[in-house]
């Protein structure tokens, strides 16, 4: 009998070909994925002479839990310091000025990113550089010590917020045991006590090529950055394990009656209202995301029902309604300024308000296809600017796909009034929902959420 396991090796690896689906990308876009797993995207723009060098890598806040809650967010900040090819980090800025280069990383629920702008020339060392520190980092303790610092002072300047104190009350209540997941910002203690056998637990679990998307935008020749990254990231080492399997993100819990506050807080200039809930998700209802965008878009206007209900009124000003994009479960978020003695007044208009969000005349159909039109605009415009379009398409390939960002302008096209009505019946419209309200210290007002949030 012939040998058949060389047979099976190539059909197995035939079908591991057809099952991963290439994404969509524009014509200036171009992708590949090496045979370690690390997504390549260029994106080719020669009106300006420099370039964007970006990795992404699906860590962040959603990866935590109470005992790592703010990690991802210090990792971030030692990516920038020793690695093994530069043993301090007077090494890595004295190259950094070499390259002539900025730098900057930002940590989000879903991804964690590291970019570097510099001249189209240094391209290719730049993604020497970005090497170095992606796979390489040392986490020593000096350096350690003195980033757990600084992460937590930069933790403190957002405490001096009243408004994101507010805004992290109401995460507590929305998200329940799950908080950690959402809160990028951290812990104090796990912040301070972070030591560089946690990263290096962080980099185990996460930091693959097979768990990370390169970006490279700006002034080059795509064939040529390809050649380059298979030449310096080929021998980066794949898991052997999907992270997401291996490290499952719970579920969150389903709010089940409505959670409400009212904080006083000397810091508070003004009193702010915020009603949130959970909305949908990029795995289990895609639609529904795009519906979210053009049922916002169109509340915030000037001229729609509920700005002229709120504010033409005096009941309320900086009238907001957002939905943040997410994979697990993104909030819905309904903000205003109230009028200090009108507060009672206002939640109850907004109650009135969105009780008729799904009814067939609170939108107009112009209204419906004017959104979708300046929302796919938006888009185009954001793409203007190579690293701003580099950023994008980091974030949605975390959060949702390459695909998602590419053909957003034409899934936005295909709502619907009905998928508005479906939209705010299954996430807004009498479901619970935690809401908040902040109000200066000194001002007199009573912190009883009954005597503002009762009908």
């Amino acid at each position: 009998m012939p040998n058949k396991q060389p047979l099976l090796l190539v059909l197995a690896f035939i079908f591991a070909l057809s099952a991963f689906a290439q994404p969509k990308v524009p014509d200036h876009v171009f992708y590949r994925q090496l045979a370690n797993g690390l997504e390549v995207l260029v994106l080719e723009d020669h009106t300006i002479p420099f370039s964007t060098i970006e990795i992404a890598c699906k860590n962040g806040s959603f990866t935590e839990d109470d005992n790592y809650n703010g990690l991802s967010h210090l990792y971030e900040h030692m990516f920038f310091k020793a690695n093994k090819e530069y043993k301090d980090q007077d090494e890595f800025l004295k190259e950094v000025g070499k390259l002539d280069m900025s730098f900057n990383g930002q940590t989000l629920e879903e991804n964690v990113t590291y970019y570097f702008t510099l001249p189209k020339e240094n391209t290719s060392r730049g993604l020497e550089f970005m090497n170095a520190a992606i796979r390489y980092p040392l986490f020593n303790e000096e350096d350690m010590e003195k980033e757990n610092t600084v992460v937590d002072a930069e933790f403190q300047r957002h405490e001096s917020s009243p408004y994101f104190v507010l805004i992290d009350t109401l995460n507590h209540l929305l998200w329940g045991r799950n908080y950690s997941r959402k809160n990028i910002i951290g812990n104090h203690q796990v912040i301070l006590s972070a030591t560089p056998g946690k990263m290096e637990a962080i980099k185990n679990k996460f930091y693959y090529p097979n768990n990370c998307l390169l970006t490279i935008g700006g002034d080059v020749d795509h064939e040529e950055v390809f050649r380059k990254v298979e030449k310096v990231f080929s021998s980066w080492k794949p898991s052997g394990f999907d992270p997401a399997k291996e490290y499952p993100i719970p579920e969150m819990d389903p709010l089940k009656e409505n959670k409400l506050v009212v904080l006083a807080s000397p810091l508070a200039e003004s009193p702010l209202l915020v009603l949130r809930w959970q909305g949908p998700d990029m795995r289990n209802d895609i639609k529904a995301t795009y519906t979210a965008d053009v049922f916002s878009y169109i509340l915030n206007q000037r001229m729609s029902k509920l700005t002229q209900a709120l504010q033409e009124t005096g009941l309320a000003t900086d009238i907001q309604v957002n939905y943040y994009s997410q994979k697990y479960v993104g909030p819905i978020t309904f903000s205003v300024s109230p009028n200090p003695a009108k507060i009672k007044e206002c939640f109850q208009v907004m109650q009135q308000e969105m009780s008729k969000w799904d009814d067939d005349s609170y939108i107009y159909d112009q209204q419906i296809e004017r959104a979708k039109k300046i929302l796919a605009i938006t888009q185009v415009e954001d793409r203007e600017e190579v690293e701003r379009y580099v950023h994008l398409f980091s974030f949605w390939w975390a959060c949702a796909s390459v695909d998602y960002y590419t053909f957003y302008g034409d899934n936005l096209n295909k709502i619907t009034r009905q998928d508005i009505k479906d939209y705010v019946r299954k996430y807004i419209k009498g479901k619970p929902f935690a809401g908040g309200l902040i109000v200066p210290a000194d001002a007199g007002f009573n912190t009883d959420p009954n005597l503002y949030f009762s009908k």
